[in-house]
């Protein structure tokens, strides 16, 4: 039974892969080659995220990456690059903030995920970001983890606890004076029973909300492996449909301060059909 499941499951993430490689229009994808002394990667171009495709297309053909460094690398994670500062800079340089001089609007489509080998576009964090844009030139490329049915599991009652401490969070800001005052005054049940409430208004709120791993997702992290909790959160703009190896070849080197690896990894980036 158990190899009949695993048959099942091998055939199913053939079969999903042929469909990402297949546009949903006529139009084509366009497709990539990433090259670096650790190998080279193909990469297709999704068309539902056309701000970051172009984007990209009009870089590469610029030569802005050419010579850049993969100047975040971290294992069972991803790898990071597209800083323009990274060119031939020193081992003491900061990077990770340069780009272009703009940002891009988040291009975040449920259908894509960060499943191995998924591109993506960094940006900054939510706090200073809320509209979640991307870098104009910085991407990431998932390494991820294989993970176990248990672990998705476990991962989504964390992520439905979460919601329910964040939202608890929110609506303590709102009354917190109004608790302070009655602690103060020694009211201590009455602080209590506000507080009690807003637990219960706080669960009630996100009721009905689902925090669960579609499927689709599952079966990806199950079989190649993928980063869930980047997913709904980043523009995912393509993917690695040649050359996964690379990935760990390069998410494997050492790396120093900054998780930068203490051996430079320059890239070239080109066009192909």
């Amino acid at each position: 039974m158990k190899t009949t499941n695993f048959l099942i499951k091998v055939f199913y993430l053939v079969f999903f892969i042929s469909l990402t490689q297949v546009s949903s229009g006529e139009e084509p994808q366009q497709k990539i080659l990433i090259k670096t002394d650790y190998g080279n990667m193909k990469i297709l171009l999704y068309n539902d995220t056309p701000h970051h495709r172009d984007n990209f297309i009009k870089l590469i053909k610029e030569g802005f990456y050419d010579g850049l460094l993969f100047h975040r690398v971290i294992k069972d994670f991803m790898i990071q690059g597209g800083d323009p500062n990274s060119k031939k800079a020193p081992m003491s340089a900061r990077l990770g903030n340069g780009g272009p001089g703009y940002q891009l609007p988040a291009e975040i489509i449920p259908a894509h995920f960060h499943k191995k080998g998924a591109l993506a576009a960094a940006r900054t964090g939510d706090n200073v970001n809320p509209e979640r844009k991307s870098s104009g030139s910085q991407f990431y490329i998932v390494q991820g983890k294989l993970w176990t049915e248990d672990e998705l599991t476990q991962y989504e009652d964390k992520q439905k606890y979460q919601a329910v401490r964040n939202e608890g969070m929110r609506l303590f800001g709102k009354r917190k004076a109004e608790i302070t005052h009655l602690q103060q005054e020694g009211k201590i049940d009455s602080a209590n029973a506000i507080i009690l409430s807003i637990q219960e208004e706080a669960e009630k709120n996100i009721e009905g909300k689902s925090f669960s791993i579609n499927e689709e997702r599952r079966m990806a992290y199950t079989t190649v492996g993928g980063a869930p909790h980047l997913d709904d959160a980043y523009t995912v703009f393509g993917e690695v449909i040649e050359g996964f190896g690379v990935i760990d070849s390069i998410a494997n080197v050492e790396t120093g301060q900054g998780d930068r690896p203490v051996r430079n990894i320059e890239m070239e980036i080109e066009l192909i059909q």
